[in-house]
């Protein structure tokens, strides 16, 4: 394994390890202008080095906090390196975050400099800079856009680089000399929380810590230097930066940096990633938009889909349930595998994937099922911010549908009385910014999520704590578990589903726009826009059909049979990450949700039939009356309920 290979207490020694030992080997990919180019290890660490210095220089100090706004980039992630290489703090910070909450995270770390992408960046960053004295640098990387902008502390990437050169060329040592002075105790990195269930919180890592998890991940997941994994989380999230960054730097695996997301598939045909990081709602997309290419395929290849996702649901149903898939089923199986199963891996860019981790959010088993179906180890993490993410994973091979996996060698995990899951480990966070550590007197950390441990060890996440529920006649309640089946639905963008001391469970839905709009335009539906479409009468049907195909889901488990949809409604607003709905990383923010749609739950746990509530018209931010219909399951949407209609 290369982590063995590749000694050192702190990142910056660890990237000189990887630069002396195989300087060649490429350390990022990244597509530009449909074009993939390649970073080695050597450069990666000369760019550091001449930028570390050129930092040092314009006074920047050990333990100084250096924040990096913006999507995965090579240069960004020079950037960390160069942090780490002057004994810095690196803050990656989240490139959609509002202007609002990033002068408060500034604040909160004392960034003393930043790092932006380009202009978009730059201009948040220029707009708070007065409420934020102690940043004194601001460096951007594309200058697209900014060749006039004159600012005290505002230079360019390259500027920067040429000054570090010179440094470099008069102190050879100078670099080495700094990163040799680090240890493993010294702060690494600040990450702040996704903030769906309360204020984002800035959490402080070790080099030691998130090495030590690094390294324990990539042996669970058999991964090393041949690899190669897709980044295309913000590396805001600590995550995505553990299994980009970290893992390049402690285990030698190469970084490939998509262009954007619209295409995102296509570079992922060209990469062909040994190891993926995904969520619930990326995987929810790309089930979408494999169902919606088969409707516009039709024909022969549409029956054959349609047939195969029939059976991949049958299969999944069964390996839930622990039980074997019949004779006939393992031949159709091997039959579909070649017609249908093995050309869309290809066509997914995941025919070479041997490991596959979705973690941020529950998965339904119906679409963890389908994707292994399609012969995609896909597994599930659990884990958390404070906890370094990898807590419990499933492995390759042990990847049934339901349970998260056991907890990985070097964790401790224990379920408290009350059901929370408790985390012991030397890998966990150091502390909060403000001081606390969410530990107990014996070290446990409290992770606020509720779960269990099954008879082999498996740990079962059920919700957070503070989500769980009770109906009126004391029925408990995960609202997480209905809202992940019923969003499996290609025609389901987000679900949040309420009852907590009512009578019954009702549902607000976020229709996905572009699925049902392609559905609404094979039906000769006309509409203009959002909110429109989730006003017509046949989408409401559509959906009705989709929550009646859950609720027999639920009816057949005897735990869940009480747990019924009894009425929903088609939310106008979509839920975004601009709007505060959602959090980067797309979990559910359901108190801004409850919050803002309180008269519409009234309205659906009242029984009524229609309410009018103030909404986004989505003409150019105006708000308006809209008039919402409230529905009871059922209609004629059944063909839809797990697949393309």
């Amino acid at each position: 394994m290369a982590a063995e290979g590749a000694g050192g207490e702190t990142f910056a020694q660890l990237l000189i390890g990887q630069a002396d030992r195989r300087g060649d080997a490429s350390a990022i990919r990244e597509k530009r202008r449909g074009i993939w180019g390649n970073v080695t290890f050597a450069a990666l660490s000369e760019e550091a080095a001449a930028l570390s210095l050129a930092l040092a220089g314009r006074g920047l100090v050990r333990g100084d906090r250096i924040a990096v706004i913006g999507e995965n980039r090579p240069r960004l992630f020079a950037a960390i390196a160069a942090t780490h290489a002057l004994g810095g703090v690196a803050v990656p910070l989240y490139p959609d975050c509002g202007a609002t909450e990033l002068a408060g995270q500034l604040r909160a770390t004392d960034a003393r400099a930043i790092f932006a992408e380009d202009q978009e960046q730059v201009d948040k960053v220029l707009e708070i800079l007065p409420d934020c004295p102690g940043v004194q640098l601001v460096i951007y990387d594309d200058d697209r856009g900014m060749r006039h902008y004159v600012h005290p502390g505002l230079v360019d990437h390259a500027h920067l680089m040429a000054e570090g050169h010179e440094i470099a060329a008069a102190q050879p040592d100078a670099y080495r000399a700094a990163v040799a002075a680090g240890g493993g105790e010294d702060e690494a990195f600040v990450f702040f929380t996704s903030g769906s269930s309360g204020a984002p919180r800035g959490v402080i890592f070790t080099h030691r810590a998130l090495i030590g998890r690094t390294r324990a991940a990539a042996a669970a997941q058999g991964l090393g230097e041949t690899d190669t994994t897709l980044a295309f989380f913000p590396p805001g999230w600590l995550c995505q930066t553990m299994v980009s960054y970290m893992s390049a730097m402690a285990v030698g695996l190469c970084i490939c940096c998509p262009e954007s997301l619209e295409t995102l598939i296509d570079d992922m045909r060209e990469t062909a990633p040994s190891a993926l990081l995904t969520t619930p709602r990326m995987l929810d997309a790309i089930f979408s938009r494999i169902s919606t290419r088969m409707e516009e395929t039709g024909g022969v290849n549409l029956v054959l889909y349609r047939r195969a996702l029939a059976l991949a649901q049958r299969v999944g149903r069964q390996m839930t349930e622990g039980q074997a898939p019949g004779a006939v089923n393992r031949f159709g199986m091997a039959a579909y595998g070649a017609l249908i199963y093995a050309p869309l891996r290809d066509f997914l860019g995941m025919s070479r994937l041997k490991s596959a981790c979705s973690t941020g959010d529950t998965l339904d088993p119906a679409m963890q099922g389908f994707f292994q179906t399609l012969g995609i180890g896909l597994g599930q993490l659990y884990g958390s911010t404070e906890t370094a993410f990898f807590v419990a994973m499933q492995r390759p091979g042990d990847t049934r549908p339901g349970p998260l996996g056991a907890p990985l060698e070097d964790m401790e995990v224990r379920i408290a009385e009350d059901g929370e899951i408790l985390v012991r480990s030397d890998g966990v966070m150091k502390g909060y910014l403000d001081g606390t550590t969410a530990r107990d007197a014996e070290g446990w950390l409290h992770t606020g999520d509720a779960g269990r441990l099954d008879e082999a060890g498996r740990l079962h996440m059920i919700d957070r704590m503070d989500a769980l529920g009770r109906l009126a006649d004391g029925t408990p309640f995960a609202a997480r578990q209905i809202e992940s089946r019923i969003r499996f639905s290609p025609f389901i963008r987000e679900v949040v589903v309420t009852g907590e001391g009512r009578d019954r469970l009702c549902a607000l839905i976020d229709i996905d726009t572009l699925a049902v709009g392609r559905w609404a335009d094979d039906h000769a539906i006309a509409y203009m826009g959002h909110v429109d479409l989730a006003s017509q009468e046949a989408v409401h049907d559509l959906v009705a059909g989709i929550v009646a195909g859950v609720n027999a889901d639920l009816a057949r488990d005897p735990a869940l049979a009480p747990l019924q949809i009894a009425r929903f409604a088609l939310v106008p607003e979509e839920l975004g990450t601009e709007n505060g709905f959602l959090t980067p990383t797309g979990k559910v923010r359901r108190q801004a949700v409850t919050d803002r749609f309180a008269a519409l739950i009234e309205a659906l746990h009242a029984g009524r039939d229609e309410v009018v509530i103030e909404a986004a018209t989505g003409e150019e931010g105006h708000r308006g009356e809209i008039a919402l219909k409230l529905r009871a399951p059922g209609g004629t949407g059944g063909p839809g309920d797990r697949r393309a209609a």
